[in-house]
């Protein structure tokens, strides 16, 4: 009997494969063993820890110098040149546990640059804009530590470009107002993303 009739199938066999190789190739990463879960862990409690410290500065801003409403201060912040930290390889429709986490020290990195822009936005701030920073190192330095560990930190390490001039006392403040609120909202995100890993 002549085995060309079998020809197609072993051909369609051979196609399925390489379709299923590549929709799992595609496949956003999901929960994995390669991070411990202390780690984890350790990170949901400092993304609870900057996400209070911003807070305090939002309120402060708020009660201060009624700077209440970020919204009314978005296209100030356009022209200032205030940068949003991208998270999208962190969202729920593309989760991918390298890409995230390289997002979030990035973005982590690209904060402690516009609060170190904020400086001398006022006395009474001060300390509580000093603390995030230095919450925020801490985080960033934790994720790097992790990533060097399992071998999914960039051989270039990032960098903040460059930063907005804040040129006043109220565009300091009312660039406070702004990154604070774009900080909560990264935190959101990434604090989604960090409890998505730590599911078994």
């Amino acid at each position: 009997m002549s085995p060309e009739p079998l020809l197609p199938s072993a051909l369609q066999l051979l196609l399925w494969h390489s379709a299923l190789w590549m929709v799992q190739e595609a496949t956003p990463l999901g929960p994995t063993s390669s991070l411990p879960q202390s780690f984890l862990l350790k990170c949901l409690e400092q993304v609870r820890k900057v996400q209070a410290d911003g807070t305090a500065l939002q309120e402060r801003l708020c009660a201060a110098h009624k700077l209440c409403h970020p919204e009314e201060l978005v296209l100030l912040g356009h022209a200032l040149g205030i940068p949003q930290a991208p998270l999208s390889s962190c969202s729920s429709q593309a989760l991918q546990l390298t890409g995230c986490l390289r997002q979030l020290h990035s973005g982590l990195f690209l904060y402690q640059g516009l609060l170190q822009a904020l400086a001398g936005i006022s006395p009474e701030l001060a300390p509580t804009l000093d603390m995030l920073q230095l919450d925020i190192t801490d985080f960033a330095i934790n994720i790097w530590q992790q990533m060097e560990d399992v071998g999914m930190a960039p051989a270039v390490p990032p960098t903040q470009g460059t930063m907005p001039t804040f040129t006043s006392a109220f565009q300091r403040r009312a660039g406070g107002t702004l990154v604070a609120s774009n900080l909560q909202s990264f935190l959101e995100v990434a604090y989604r993303a960090l409890r998505h890993f730590t599911k078994p």
